[in-house]
């Protein structure tokens, strides 16, 4: 190799392009799907009310009811309604965390695949490329000289991967590495009751996956940063040690070539 061929290469206007498509996803589905939630304590209150109104006027007898108990079933109607309420905003929260990194990764790929193109004709690392984990797809960019991992956005986009794959697999070993390496977006509804979580903390599952507007933005930001600082050129003379099931791949198509 001549130690100056272009191997990857991000285009200014392309770059620009996936940047200002993610924040139109972002600022739009905050703004359409996200504000839906703004009220959901007087909401809360109009449900009990609504229940309070609806209840006296078909079944109040003031001759047979306590009065008390249709006030209790209107708060616990309002009460219903908030947690449903609140459930509903965080799903949609963490579907709208979903839909932005699913759209990295796969222009990531795409990107990976157009740019391995110019200088490699193979369908095995094409196919190794989609199928390739994102933790993959990180080493393989490090090997450009990268220093992503060490990015002070890098935590927080490895913790959308975790988060998303949480929220879409459920338990699992991604559950596992979550809990590890970002417990704080696992909650567990008795913390900050001053009981001893130690025992539960053990068996802390998906549905504690709680994520919050701060931490949305976050990671749209972090993928924000990724478009920003990956480097424009790599050269084959950086890419000095690939990750080895990247070498193999090529290899195969390689000698897929030679067989032919």
């Amino acid at each position: 190799m001549m130690g100056e061929y272009v191997v990857f290469q991000m285009w200014s206007g392309y770059r620009e392009s996936l940047i200002r498509a993610h924040q139109f996803y972002v600022d739009q589905a905050k703004s359409r799907l996200l504000t839906q939630f703004d009220n959901i304590s007087a909401e809360a209150d109009k449900a009990a009310d609504d229940w309070l109104s609806e209840r006296g006027q078909r079944y109040f007898d003031p001759d047979r009811h306590d009065p008390s108990d249709f006030y209790e079933g209107a708060e616990d109607a309002g009460i219903e309604f908030y947690q449903l309420l609140t459930e509903m905003q965080e799903r949609t929260r963490l579907s709208v965390i979903a839909g932005f990194f699913h759209e990295w990764e796969k222009k990531l790929r795409q990107w990976l695949v157009d740019e391995i193109k110019h200088w490699h004709r193979g369908d095995f690392t094409k196919e190794r490329i989609w199928k390739a984990n994102v933790e993959e797809l990180f080493e393989l960019l490090e090997s450009f000289g990268w220093a992503l991992k060490a990015t002070p956005w890098f935590s927080a986009l490895d913790a959308c991967r975790l988060v998303v794959n949480v929220h879409k697999h459920g338990d699992g070993p991604s559950l596992a590495s979550l809990k590890a390496a970002y417990p704080k977006f696992l909650v567990h509804p008795l913390a900050g009751t001053g009981l001893t979580l130690s025992p539960i903390w053990d068996r802390l599952t998906h549905e504690h996956l709680q994520v919050k507007d701060a931490d949305l933005e976050e990671f749209a930001e972090a993928i924000a940063s990724f478009w920003r600082e990956i480097p424009e050129n790599v050269v084959d003379s950086q890419v000095v040690a690939p990750p080895s099931w990247f070498v193999k791949v090529l290899e195969k198509d390689r000698a897929s070539k030679v067989k032919v």
